[in-house]
């Protein structure tokens, strides 16, 4: 092994084995069920598809209808649609009717909030 791979090993693992049983006992008792951990890796992973991610990014500033997004995006309103329809099934968007006009927007504050984290993060 080189050197360099080897100096790596070390700073990124322990220099001896040794298991914290209380701060795995913590970890433990503070693990979300299954099922939510499913829907929340779900929710992450909609919202890691660059389209997806406009598409939320867009609705934070108010509500737009399929047209809208598809002008705004390029792309064509079959393709919004069926990701409008992805982040629906996940409670990330609703939608509201005005006569012929199906608008859409953000279900929740959360989302928001969520877009906001991650775009502080990424910017810091």
């Amino acid at each position: 092994m080189s050197p360099k791979k080897a100096n790596l090993i070390n700073e990124d693992g322990c220099q001896i084995r040794m298991v914290h049983l209380d701060r795995v006992a913590q970890a433990r008792v503070e693990t979300i069920p299954e099922r939510e951990l499913k829907r929340l890796t779900l929710l992450y992973k909609a919202l890691g598809d660059p389209t997806r991610l406009k598409i939320a990014m867009s609705l934070n500033n108010g509500e737009m209808c399929v047209c809208d997004l598809a002008a705004l995006l390029n792309i064509s309103e079959s393709a919004v649609s069926h990701q409008l329809r992805r982040l629906k099934d996940l409670s990330l968007v609703r939608n509201r009717r005005e006569g012929q006009v199906l608008y859409y927007s953000l279900d929740d504050m959360h989302v928001a909030d969520l877009i906001k984290i991650g775009l502080d993060h990424v910017q810091e």
